[in-house]
């Protein structure tokens, strides 16, 4: 059996080949008859989709992801589950990158690229801690998102109640369906 992998870290990652659909479409263009799909962070070891479809593997089977960071972002915990993964004859396929085989150069080759993975995340962090510090320092600084406007979310909650369904309100409001959701139930307490 073919199975692909498809993660993004956060909802509206759509740049660089990330988003899910085009993971999606190229997975299902190499093949894959079952494609995984979830969101979490790399960082993050719960994976439950993930891990759950690591248990299902069986000798034979190969698993696809559209690049090597889908896996882990980190070079020990990437390498690992490589290795895993070979030792029960499992076959892996990068597809930005080729097949992995159980070699010695193979192995090598992908410690090396997990390296620069986590690398490239650490400068990733690094790059966001600076530039918030430097936010900081600027009059008027807020932490987080800024506030969705009063108006926008009283006519999100007039449009719920009016009998719109709330995939037509994210669609008319440009509004998350998480915080129609917040400003429907604070509508519902406090009105």
């Amino acid at each position: 059996m073919i199975y692909g992998y498809a993660r993004v870290s956060s909802r509206g990652q759509e740049t660089n080949g990330n988003s899910l659909e085009e993971q999606q479409i190229k997975l299902k263009d190499a093949g894959c008859q079952d494609i995984i799909v979830e969101q979490f962070t790399g960082t993050t070891t719960e994976r439950p989709l993930f891990t759950e479809l690591i248990d299902k593997l069986q000798q034979g089977d190969t698993l696809k992801v559209t690049k090597l960071d889908r896996f882990a972002r980190t070079a020990g915990k990437g390498s690992e589950l490589v290795k895993n993964l070979l030792d029960k004859g499992i076959s892996i396929h990068i597809l930005n990158m080729g097949l992995i085989d159980n070699t010695p150069t193979g192995r090598l080759i992908m410690n090396v690229l997990f390296a620069f993975a986590e690398f490239e995340r650490d400068m990733i962090v690094e790059r966001t801690q600076s530039g918030k510090a430097i936010a900081k320092t600027k009059a008027g600084f807020r932490e987080g998102r800024p506030p969705t406007p009063l108006k926008k979310l009283d006519n999100a909650v007039r449009l719920i109640n009016s009998g719109y369904s709330y995939k037509e309100v994210v669609d008319i409001t440009g509004l998350s369906k998480s915080t129609i959701i917040r400003a429907v139930r604070k509508n519902r307490i406090t009105g």
